[in-house]
């Protein structure tokens, strides 16, 4: 059971009910009477953000489950409040609930673009691919006010520097020329996840995200200013949006769509309770068949952390729904594997007062 929240509280449009401590944290709070019965003023729960000046903006990692060495994500926890989001234990290690402060109370930081050129000036550096949004959203709704990822955009783009995004922001729209001046020079390639194609369950599991029908719209319009949409079917859940898989991608591909991917849901960490409350408060009568359709695709728990298995799944279910994947991927005419980016034009743009190169 996890801790109640707050009576006082009000919520609208969150995918957490609760604030349990995160895993490192030795105690957890829980709200008792001390038999007073006076009523409390109720409030809304508003998201809070605050900034960061990180001496670094480039995250590296090694894993072999990964398709990229290296990434950037210009916030910490996310407003977008998917319930099963994988990101959630990363708040955890700031000393905050991924439960409802994940997607109350967002880390952002202003100066990535500064540092990012720094970075990737310095004479050591090695040009790759830089994915953006790994974590989380860099279009959470924040972003349109605070409008960092333009800057990280320019400065991409004037270095020549490819990169890749994965999003569900509509927020993406507002930067389409920088998308599209990148992947005019095959340096720019967009992910766009659609979980389900039904509204009302969509605002369940993702309360404030773009709806499944503005994420195709947002595949349309980044597909007609020429840059490379890859729609994500993630995550795939057992019951609620397994079914989908083949709507999903009819749709997206004849929004414009040219690669697909696919991965089944992973529960890691704090995320599994926080997914089996939801289930509870949302889908009571289907809880017990979800969760047991998810052990059957990760070896009879909630989640499989070993290296390449917690991207597949295993076992039976997990092989249906890849074969049913893979089979209407083909019939629907999608590309196997991205194209790659091009690394070759990477280097220092030019500066008033440079001095012209003869050759």
């Amino acid at each position: 059971m996890l801790p109640p929240r707050d009576p006082d509280e009000t919520l609208k449009a969150r995918g957490a009910d609760s604030r349990p401590a995160g895993r490192f944290e030795p105690y957890q709070k829980m709200r008792e009477s001390d038999g007073w019965d006076i009523p409390e003023d109720s409030h809304l729960l508003k998201t809070e953000v605050v900034t960061e000046k990180p001496r670094s903006i480039i995250t590296r990692n090694n894993s072999p489950d990964i398709g990229f060495d290296r990434s950037i994500n210009p916030y910490r926890g996310c407003e977008h409040g998917c319930i099963y989001c994988y990101a959630r234990p990363s708040h955890s290690y700031l000393g905050l609930s991924p439960g409802l402060d994940f997607e109350t109370k967002i880390t952002a930081k202003p100066e990535a673009a500064l540092l990012l050129e720094r970075e990737i000036a310095r004479p050591s550096y090695k040009v790759a691919p830089i994915a953006l949004g790994t974590n989380t959203d860099p279009y959470q709704p924040v972003e349109a006010k605070l409008a960092i990822m333009p800057g990280i955009l320019r400065v991409l783009r004037d270095w020549n520097h490819p990169a890749t995004l994965v999003t569900r922001g509509r927020g993406v729209l507002r930067d389409l020329d920088l998308w599209a001046e990148m992947a005019a020079k095959d340096q720019a390639a967009i992910g766009i996840s659609v979980t389900t194609l039904d509204a009302k369950l969509a605002r369940a599991l993702e309360p404030r995200a773009p709806t499944p029908q503005t994420r195709l719209q947002m595949i349309g319009a980044l597909s007609k200013a020429g840059v490379p949409v890859r729609v994500m079917v993630a995550p795939v859940i057992p019951v609620l949006t397994e079914p989908e898989i083949e709507a999903i991608l009819t749709a997206a591909r004849e929004a414009g769509a040219s690669t697909a991917s696919m991965i089944p849901l992973r529960l890691p960490h704090e995320v599994a309770p926080l997914f089996r409350d939801w289930l509870e408060r949302h889908r009571p009568g289907m809880a017990a068949h979800v969760m047991n359709r998810v052990q059957a695709m990760r070896g009879g728990r909630d989640n499989d952390p070993r290296f390449g298995h917690r991207f597949r799944g295993a076992g039976a279910e997990a092989e249906l729904a890849k074969q049913r994947f893979r089979l209407a991927r083909k019939r629907l005419g999608y590309r196997e594997g991205s194209p790659p980016l091009d690394c070759s034009r990477f280097g220092p743009p030019p500066r008033t007062g440079d001095q012209l190169s003869l050759f």
